[in-house]
């Protein structure tokens, strides 16, 4: 009698075994399929728990945290030396005539009659201005009007007023400053610099700039685009959240072609009001040709937990009004934008989002601690290749891109907290990213890519942003 009783045991608690691992296979495929990261069904969980019964509440509130904490889990922001504005860098060569500043009215005084050629050199100091500045003389492309510190920390600027820069003249460079917002009510600090209209080739480079809701904020004004700019090896942060229920995007570029953002360091911009979404740089509104390429975007730096969708890098962003488009349709978001060997880490959404990013280049980039790369809509097209991303790449609502030799992780991995991407790096004290073992390769050699720590790449190059981070230390060494 017993005998049978313990086969029947066995052979109901076999069958109920087979039972769960076939649901627990049915479920990845589901959530392989609907390509949802943990951490975007959490804030699924968390938002449509609201304002129901406290228990209900308090176990949405349980299940979210968990899914967050096997997506996420626990550790400490990145150290990425090397990348960003230097400390104690001196001015690149001008030839120009030279204008020593020494004061607010100095400087306000010399940019109102600046010549072609001239660099304004402000010495060193503390400068407050509690009224926008306006670069509208006009410079060449052979003999911009070039506005900096002649060794970068030694000039702090203050900007009480909702604009620090406007920018409506051609060729200005910016160089060395630091710039910081400085308004007593924090949302009142719109934007550091504000490019717009007839300012072609404007450039920026290795400035400090924190605490706007755009570092810089670049746009048409009545038919004519700023053109062909430069944002080059800057830091770009914040020192709390943006407070304001306003548009937050450290590099907002609406409608214009030809633009380069390249290695930039830029991190913390968390939205505290309206719908709390937020991105560390994009272009859309029907522009072409823009490219970010060598960037570390660390969205939660210093500013880490907080409630809120942070995204990265994005061709499209959240879309545009057609009165903002550079054709007045949008027909696409973004026209041959490329995003190449960028490190994209911490982001509570996205890294990398496209948007009706026609033709899109998306290459060699590194995503840890995001919920991967993601592309919607029919009008985003073109080659997602070579990345190396702690997540998933999504295509949904009629995006279709081709994808090859990229290392991602599937779904259901990562809901049972499970990270092999990010193990195939070590971490030092700093939590400086250095390989665990040999890194992942292409299979066949690949045109010339640029390498995060603009370092020369193999034929067979490691899939993601960098062969070896320590070479961006060695490029911040004195």
């Amino acid at each position: 009698m017993y005998p049978r009783r313990h086969r029947a045991v066995r052979t109901w608690s076999t069958l109920a075994l087979l039972a769960l691992v076939a649901a627990g296979a049915v479920a990845a495929v589901v959530v392989q399929s609907a390509g949802v990261a943990p951490r975007a069904l959490a804030r699924h969980i968390d938002r449509h728990a609201e304002g129901h019964p406290a228990l209900l509440t308090n176990s949405a509130g349980w299940v979210a945290r968990t899914l967050t904490t096997l997506d996420r889990g626990d550790g400490a922001p990145l150290a990425i030396p090397g990348i960003g504005a230097l400390p104690r860098a001196m001015a690149s060569r001008q030839t120009g005539r030279e204008v020593l500043l020494g004061s607010a009215t100095e400087v306000r005084s010399a940019i109102a009659q600046a010549l072609p050629g001239d660099v304004l050199t402000m010495l060193p100091g503390h400068y407050k201005f509690s009224q926008t500045l306006s670069l509208a003389q006009p410079g060449r492309p052979d003999s911009k009007i070039t506005l900096r510190a002649r060794r970068a920390d030694t000039v702090l600027i203050d900007f009480a007023t909702a604009q620090g820069v406007v920018v409506t003249g051609p060729d200005w460079r910016v160089e060395n400053l630091t710039v910081r917002g400085a308004c007593t009510a924090q949302p009142d600090c719109q934007h550091a610099f504000h490019v717009v209209g007839g300012a072609v080739r404007f450039t920026a480079v290795n400035n400090t700039i924190s605490d706007f809701n755009a570092h810089f904020k670049i746009n048409g004004e009545q038919g004519r685009f700023p053109d062909d700019g430069l944002i080059e090896g800057n830091t770009l942060t914040n020192a709390s959240v943006r407070e304001t229920a306003g548009a937050v995007t450290v590099i907002d570029m609406v409608g214009v072609n030809g633009w380069t953002i390249r290695r930039n360091l830029i991190s913390d911009f968390v939205k505290g009001g309206g719908d709390r979404i937020s991105y560390g740089a994009f272009a859309k509104g029907g522009g072409a040709r823009n490219v970010f390429e060598q960037n570390v975007v660390i969205c939660e730096s210093r500013l880490r937990g907080l409630a809120g969708q942070r995204v990265g890098l994005s061709l499209g962003g959240g879309g545009s009004g057609k009165q903002y488009c550079r054709d007045s349709k949008c027909i696409t978001e973004q026209d041959q934008g490329v995003i190449q060997s960028n490190l994209v880490a911490s982001c509570s959404d996205a890294g990398i989002y496209l948007n009706g990013a026609a033709r899109s280049q998306v290459l060699h980039n590194t995503l840890l601690d995001t919920s991967g790369i993601e592309a919607r809509f029919a009008g985003s097209t073109g080659d997602i290749e070579g990345n190396l991303v702690d997540g998933q790449i999504v295509q949904r609502d009629g995006a279709l891109l081709r994808l090859r030799e990229n290392r991602t992780t599937v779904a259901a991995a990562l809901f049972v907290g499970q990270h092999p991407v990010r193990r195939l790096f070590s971490t030092d004290g700093a939590a400086v990213l250095a390989w665990r073992g040999a890194p992942p390769r292409r299979t066949a050699p690949t045109p010339a890519l640029p390498d995060l720590c603009a370092a020369a790449r193999p034929q067979l190059a490691a899939l993601g942003a960098f062969e070896d981070l320590a070479r961006c230390r060695h490029k911040a060494a004195p």
